[in-house]
């Protein structure tokens, strides 16, 4: 006994979604989403790049987050899909390293990407004369940069002090991925310093992110209300309204499941949540940005009618 209780777990075992025997119909329930997401994200991308009129500083903003979309359902959607069919639900430690990085870099990527989007706004509603000026095609490229940098780094650390964890007591994760807080679970290695950093990190970026969006949307509102000219209200309101949509449903999962984990959601809670911001919310991105913007569909229209 004592000798298989130092016995350290190089791969693990992924639980799935569920054991309740209903692999097949989830997997093509997920098969279908993860086509759909991947179709609507790349194709997003495609459309902004085909249509020389959307190449402006907010569909270039777009396209970036929809790249990270498309990072971040990849990342996780796949294994799943294997683990849904496949007998071997088992998974390398270095593959549930790589998964959680790439999650890990996308997803914060995507809190940075919504800020600077939420920027974009307040300077084209509020300062529309210093826009072109302001939103250059230099300060975007940086901004991007910047965010997908910090995405790499953010992740890149966390991996690295993961490295220093041992596991021996369980190799089996009772999730549908390498997710961080499932791998302090089974640590034998203490994990405090990791948590505290999980959460630290997780609170400043969330909340510097956040506190960026709501103030330039503060603002947005408030530019709004003073205009007279209704058809830029509406245009206003409706960009604005599909931006607050996705940064609600997208931080809203983010902070119960890393700022506030001590509320402790149950298991399934947790899988719910996570749900949402690994599948759902990619899913949903490109479709809450595209279907009410008539630029948009002007240039699909226009691309399907060659």
């Amino acid at each position: 006994m004592a000798e298989e209780n130092v016995t350290l777990v190089t791969e693990f075992v992924l639980m799935g979604l569920t054991d309740q025997g209903l692999q097949v119909p989830l997997f093509l329930v997920f098969l279908i989403i993860y086509l759909i997401t991947m179709v609507g994200n790349l194709g997003l991308i495609a459309l902004i790049w085909k249509g020389p009129h959307l190449h402006t500083p907010m569909y270039f903003f777009l396209s970036s987050l929809a790249l990270a979309d498309a990072c971040t359902s990849s990342s996780v959607t796949p294994k799943m899909l294997i683990i849904f069919l496949s007998p071997n639900q088992k998974i390398s430690l270095a593959e549930c390293l790589t998964q959680f990085y790439c999650f890990g870099s996308s997803a914060t990527t995507e809190c940075f990407l919504l800020s600077v989007m939420a920027y974009d706004r307040y300077v084209a509603i509020c300062n529309p004369l210093l826009y072109p000026v302001v939103m250059s095609n230099s300060l975007c490229t940086q901004l991007i940069g910047a965010s997908y940098f910090v995405g790499f780094l953010h992740s890149a650390i966390h991996v690295s002090l993961l490295v220093r964890l041992t596991f021996c007591r369980s190799n089996i994760i009772h999730y549908y991925y390498c997710e961080i807080l499932q791998l302090f679970r089974i640590s034998c290695t203490d994990p405090t310093v990791n948590t505290h950093l999980v959460l630290i990190f997780s609170a400043i970026i969330q909340v510097f992110t956040f506190m960026t969006i709501i103030t330039s949307y503060s603002f947005v509102l408030f530019a709004i209300l003073k205009k007279k000219s209704e058809k830029g209200r509406s245009k206003a309101f409706s960009t604005c309204g599909a931006h607050l949509l996705s940064v609600s449903l997208f931080y809203g999962t983010l902070f119960f499941m890393y700022v506030h984990p001590g509320s402790g959601p149950t298991e399934d809670k947790e899988k719910m949540f996570s749900l949402f911001y690994t599948i759902i919310i990619p899913l949903l991105n490109p479709f809450i940005y595209s279907l009410r913007n008539k630029e948009v569909i002007g240039t699909l229209r226009r691309i399907m009618k060659r």
